[in-house]
């Protein structure tokens, strides 16, 4: 029986055989991902010196109360990695690049959608290339386990991307990467199997505080945490409360679904975003600039029918009647005379 580590083996004939699958290095992996499409791949060793296995930031932003309605992000799971896949040794941190250069509106009757939601639903573009590259490291060593997460885990892709060299956690709390900025989703790949670590980025923000200055409600407090209580992208998406808080509402500036403001004024998105090549991310017409009026008398038929497979359907129609009749309410009077 081959053992799966490489190494040759003695026969029953005293001869020298070789494992036909010999276990893939680092190396072979990231080769795999890049044929895949991914745009960035990186390694990240879990220590198992470590307790937890996780980041201390987490907690403290659950103790500031940071996570508003978002309770799942209090999942012990999170800040201890091998709960999710006991035995794991190493974090394949994934990245693809969404980038499409198309300005939002600025026109008062449109709304602004996040440039995550304009094009196919990211979770279904990333889990078929990481479900391939996990099928893929299945045959090359069957003696490892892995699993892999698009958002669907308990996990701190942020951190880990970090720890695996793809980027560096920003003051806005995303992360940014040197050749595509923060326009990128993330996906890891969980495995058993031991491989060659990258070397974690280091952070690069220095002084700048561009995003902290351009946030209208002031989320970004203290930098490199962002209160959720105070976000236009949580507001918009997760608070599923039939009114926004006046503080909220006042200061949509035209958002319906999600925010990229402390993205478009960072240096790094402006200096370094490259257009993606992935067809599924290019954006639907209707999604660039919506038409505010439609969508705050939006019927659950027109829903189905204007976001599918889209990750948009996480805003229910009553949600997005909410967030457009905010902004319409926020518009200064016309004037009369």
């Amino acid at each position: 029986m081959g053992t799966g580590h490489g190494q040759s083996e003695i026969g029953e004939q005293g001869q020298a055989t070789i494992d036909p699958t010999p276990t893939p290095t680092a190396q072979t992996l990231k080769a795999q991902a890049q044929a895949l499409g991914f745009h960035g791949v990186g390694i990240a060793a879990v220590d198992p010196a470590l307790e937890p296995a996780g980041d201390s930031r987490l907690q403290t932003w659950l103790d500031r109360g940071y996570q508003a309605s978002l309770g799942w992000m209090a999942n012990p799971k999170r800040q201890d990695i091998r709960q999710v896949l006991p035995g794991v040794q190493s974090i394949v941190s994934l990245a693809l690049n969404y980038y499409t250069p198309i300005p939002h509106t600025t026109q008062p009757h449109q709304g602004k959608i996040s440039r995550y939601g304009w094009g196919r639903d990211y979770h279904r573009v990333l889990q078929k290339k990481l479900k391939a590259l996990s099928q893929w490291l299945q045959t090359q060593a069957p003696h490892q386990v892995s699993r892999y997460y698009v958002d669907t885990g308990p996990i701190q892709e942020k951190v880990w991307a970090e720890r695996a060299g793809l980027g560096w956690i920003g003051k806005n709390g995303n992360l940014i990467t040197r050749n595509y900025g923060s326009w990128i989703f993330l996906g890891e790949l969980l495995t058993t199997l031991p491989l060659e670590p990258d070397r974690p980025h280091l952070p690069h923000c220095g002084t700048c505080d561009r995003c902290i200055r351009a946030c209208p409600t002031g989320a970004i407090d203290p930098p490199f945490m962002v209160d959720a209580n105070r976000c236009l992208a949580y507001h918009t998406i997760e608070n599923r409360d039939p009114q926004l808080p006046p503080a909220i509402a006042a200061n949509l500036q035209g958002w319906v679904a999600g925010c990229d403001i402390c993205q478009d004024v960072c240096p790094w998105n402006q200096r370094f975003a490259q257009p993606t090549d992935v067809a599924e991310f290019q954006p639907y017409p209707w999604n660039v600039a919506p038409d505010l009026h439609t969508l705050a008398h939006l019927t659950p038929d027109q829903w189905e029918s204007r976001f599918p497979a889209s990750a948009l359907r996480r805003i229910k129609p009553a949600q997005w009647q909410r967030n457009a009749q905010a902004n319409l309410n926020a518009q200064p009077s016309p004037c009369h005379g």
